[in-house]
Protein backbone atom coordinates (compact mmCIF):
# COMPACT_ATOMS: atom_id res chain seq x y z
CA UNK A 1 0.00 0.00 0.00
CA UNK A 2 3.11 2.77 0.89
CA UNK A 3 4.44 1.64 -2.54
CA UNK A 4 1.32 2.77 -4.10
CA UNK A 5 1.03 5.77 -2.59
CA UNK A 6 4.75 6.70 -3.21
CA UNK A 7 4.15 6.18 -6.96
CA UNK A 8 1.05 7.98 -7.33
CA UNK A 9 2.80 10.83 -5.38
CA UNK A 10 5.86 10.52 -7.13
CA UNK A 11 3.92 11.34 -10.43
CA UNK A 12 2.18 14.30 -9.36
CA UNK A 13 4.92 16.78 -10.28
CA UNK A 14 5.40 14.72 -13.85
CA UNK A 15 1.62 15.70 -14.54
CA UNK A 16 1.70 19.27 -13.30
CA UNK A 17 5.17 19.49 -15.50
CA UNK A 18 3.09 17.97 -18.79
CA UNK A 19 0.06 20.03 -17.87
CA UNK A 20 2.39 23.30 -18.33
CA UNK A 21 4.22 22.55 -21.24
CA UNK A 22 0.80 21.48 -22.74
CA UNK A 23 -0.90 24.97 -22.10
CA UNK A 24 2.58 26.90 -23.39
CA UNK A 25 2.10 24.99 -26.55
CA UNK A 26 -1.48 25.75 -26.67
CA UNK A 27 -0.60 29.98 -26.15
CA UNK A 28 1.96 30.16 -28.57
CA UNK A 29 -0.35 28.45 -30.99
CA UNK A 30 -2.32 30.67 -30.22
CA UNK A 31 -0.44 33.86 -30.33
CA UNK A 32 1.13 32.51 -33.68
CA UNK A 33 0.06 34.25 -36.60
CA UNK A 34 -1.76 31.26 -38.90
CA UNK A 35 0.13 30.84 -41.99
CA UNK A 36 -2.85 32.02 -44.09
CA UNK A 37 -2.54 35.07 -42.62
CA UNK A 38 -0.58 37.68 -44.33
CA UNK A 39 1.56 40.44 -42.51
CA UNK A 40 0.51 43.87 -42.61
CA UNK A 41 1.14 45.59 -46.20
CA UNK A 42 4.06 48.28 -46.15
CA UNK A 43 2.68 51.40 -47.42
CA UNK A 44 3.77 52.56 -50.50
CA UNK A 45 3.25 55.71 -53.11
CA UNK A 46 0.45 54.60 -54.41
CA UNK A 47 -3.34 56.00 -55.06
CA UNK A 48 -5.76 55.10 -52.75
CA UNK A 49 -8.91 57.06 -53.54
CA UNK A 50 -9.37 60.13 -55.62
CA UNK A 51 -12.00 62.97 -56.35
CA UNK A 52 -13.42 65.07 -59.07
CA UNK A 53 -14.40 68.69 -58.67
CA UNK A 54 -12.61 68.68 -55.24
CA UNK A 55 -13.56 71.13 -52.62
CA UNK A 56 -12.29 71.61 -48.72
CA UNK A 57 -13.10 75.00 -46.71
CA UNK A 58 -11.51 76.53 -43.75
CA UNK A 59 -13.63 78.87 -41.69
CA UNK A 60 -12.94 81.26 -38.86
CA UNK A 61 -14.09 81.65 -35.57
CA UNK A 62 -16.90 83.28 -36.46
CA UNK A 63 -18.24 80.69 -39.25
CA UNK A 64 -17.25 82.79 -42.06
CA UNK A 65 -15.05 80.78 -45.29
CA UNK A 66 -10.93 81.99 -44.68
CA UNK A 67 -9.44 79.82 -47.14
CA UNK A 68 -11.00 77.61 -50.24
CA UNK A 69 -9.36 75.38 -52.22
CA UNK A 70 -10.60 73.59 -55.27
CA UNK A 71 -9.54 71.23 -58.01
CA UNK A 72 -10.78 69.28 -61.25
CA UNK A 73 -9.16 66.02 -60.14
CA UNK A 74 -7.54 65.24 -56.58
CA UNK A 75 -5.75 61.99 -56.08
CA UNK A 76 -4.19 60.75 -52.78
CA UNK A 77 -1.65 58.97 -51.93
CA UNK A 78 -1.81 56.56 -48.96
CA UNK A 79 2.10 56.62 -47.57
CA UNK A 80 2.55 60.53 -46.86
CA UNK A 81 -1.29 61.11 -47.17
CA UNK A 82 -0.61 64.27 -49.75
CA UNK A 83 -2.72 64.58 -52.93
CA UNK A 84 -2.25 65.61 -56.34
CA UNK A 85 -4.27 68.35 -57.63
CA UNK A 86 -5.33 69.41 -60.94
CA UNK A 87 -6.00 72.70 -62.23
CA UNK A 88 -5.77 73.64 -58.22
CA UNK A 89 -6.91 77.43 -56.73
CA UNK A 90 -6.68 78.46 -53.40
CA UNK A 91 -8.82 81.44 -52.96
CA UNK A 92 -8.36 83.59 -49.47
CA UNK A 93 -11.01 85.63 -47.96
CA UNK A 94 -10.63 88.67 -45.59
CA UNK A 95 -13.48 90.78 -44.55
CA UNK A 96 -13.52 94.13 -46.44
CA UNK A 97 -10.09 92.95 -48.54
CA UNK A 98 -10.02 92.31 -52.24
CA UNK A 99 -9.74 88.01 -52.65
CA UNK A 100 -6.56 87.03 -53.38
CA UNK A 101 -6.83 84.13 -55.74
CA UNK A 102 -3.26 81.76 -56.46
CA UNK A 103 -3.55 78.94 -59.17
CA UNK A 104 -1.66 76.31 -61.35
CA UNK A 105 -2.51 73.73 -64.36
CA UNK A 106 -1.12 70.99 -61.52
CA UNK A 107 -0.28 71.22 -58.07
CA UNK A 108 0.04 69.36 -54.41
CA UNK A 109 -1.55 69.38 -50.93
CA UNK A 110 -0.13 67.67 -48.35
CA UNK A 111 -2.49 65.81 -45.28
CA UNK A 112 -3.61 68.67 -43.49
CA UNK A 113 -4.27 71.02 -46.16
CA UNK A 114 -1.71 73.67 -44.42
CA UNK A 115 0.74 73.69 -47.32
CA UNK A 116 -0.47 73.71 -51.06
CA UNK A 117 1.95 73.74 -54.03
CA UNK A 118 1.32 75.22 -57.44
CA UNK A 119 3.01 74.44 -60.36
CA UNK A 120 3.09 75.55 -64.51
CA UNK A 121 1.65 78.82 -65.19
CA UNK A 122 1.21 79.36 -61.35
CA UNK A 123 -0.70 82.55 -60.81
CA UNK A 124 -1.68 84.69 -58.19
CA UNK A 125 -4.71 87.57 -58.29
CA UNK A 126 -5.72 89.84 -56.31
CA UNK A 127 -8.89 91.73 -57.47
CA UNK A 128 -8.90 95.78 -57.06
CA UNK A 129 -10.19 97.60 -54.32
CA UNK A 130 -9.57 98.62 -50.62
CA UNK A 131 -7.68 101.68 -52.42
CA UNK A 132 -5.14 99.17 -54.17
CA UNK A 133 -5.27 98.47 -58.33
CA UNK A 134 -5.29 94.89 -59.71
CA UNK A 135 -2.44 92.28 -58.48
CA UNK A 136 -0.96 89.66 -60.81
CA UNK A 137 2.15 87.55 -60.02
CA UNK A 138 3.25 84.60 -62.62
CA UNK A 139 5.96 82.04 -61.73
CA UNK A 140 6.75 78.34 -62.29
CA UNK A 141 6.40 77.73 -58.73
CA UNK A 142 3.89 79.12 -55.62
CA UNK A 143 3.85 77.65 -52.02
CA UNK A 144 0.66 78.24 -50.59
CA UNK A 145 1.42 78.28 -46.82
CA UNK A 146 -2.37 78.57 -45.38
CA UNK A 147 -1.99 78.96 -41.84
CA UNK A 148 0.43 81.65 -42.39
CA UNK A 149 -1.59 83.65 -45.01
CA UNK A 150 2.03 83.81 -47.29
CA UNK A 151 2.18 83.06 -50.90
CA UNK A 152 5.87 82.27 -51.70
CA UNK A 153 7.89 81.09 -54.50
CA UNK A 154 12.26 80.31 -55.08
CA UNK A 155 11.63 80.79 -59.16
CA UNK A 156 11.64 83.97 -61.13
CA UNK A 157 8.59 85.81 -61.13
CA UNK A 158 6.93 88.35 -62.79
CA UNK A 159 4.67 91.08 -60.88
CA UNK A 160 2.31 93.49 -62.38
CA UNK A 161 0.23 95.95 -59.82
CA UNK A 162 -1.65 98.46 -62.05
CA UNK A 163 0.21 99.06 -64.51
CA UNK A 164 3.25 99.26 -63.36
CA UNK A 165 5.61 96.19 -63.64
CA UNK A 166 8.60 94.10 -61.96
CA UNK A 167 10.35 91.02 -62.35
CA UNK A 168 12.63 89.43 -59.46
CA UNK A 169 14.87 86.73 -60.29
CA UNK A 170 15.27 84.81 -57.08
CA UNK A 171 11.35 84.87 -55.73
CA UNK A 172 8.99 86.38 -53.83
CA UNK A 173 7.27 86.56 -50.54
CA UNK A 174 3.27 87.71 -50.06
CA UNK A 175 2.01 88.45 -47.36
CA UNK A 176 -1.57 88.10 -47.15
CA UNK A 177 -2.67 90.10 -44.23
CA UNK A 178 -0.03 92.78 -44.36
CA UNK A 179 0.03 93.31 -48.12
CA UNK A 180 3.51 93.41 -48.19
CA UNK A 181 5.16 91.91 -50.90
CA UNK A 182 9.02 91.26 -50.81
CA UNK A 183 11.04 90.74 -54.61
CA UNK A 184 14.55 88.57 -54.15
CA UNK A 185 17.38 88.48 -56.49
CA UNK A 186 17.85 90.91 -59.31
CA UNK A 187 14.74 93.38 -59.52
CA UNK A 188 14.18 95.25 -62.40
CA UNK A 189 10.48 96.79 -63.27
CA UNK A 190 8.91 100.36 -63.81
CA UNK A 191 6.23 101.88 -61.78
CA UNK A 192 3.67 104.05 -63.19
CA UNK A 193 3.56 107.75 -61.50
CA UNK A 194 -0.48 106.65 -60.84
CA UNK A 195 0.83 103.44 -58.61
CA UNK A 196 3.21 105.16 -56.67
CA UNK A 197 1.35 106.80 -54.25
CA UNK A 198 -0.45 103.25 -53.26
CA UNK A 199 0.13 100.66 -50.40
CA UNK A 200 1.69 97.24 -51.84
Amino acid sequence: MNGEKFRLTSLVPLVCVAALALFTWWLLQAVKPHEKEEAPRPLTHTPDYFADNFSVSELDQSGATQYRLTATHMVHYEDDENSDLTLPAVRAFQPGKPIVTATGLRGTVNSDASIVNLYDNARILRAAGDGDPEMQADSEHFRVLVNDDVILTEKPVKLRRGQSVMTATNGMNYNNVTRVIQLYGNVRGAIAPADSGGAS
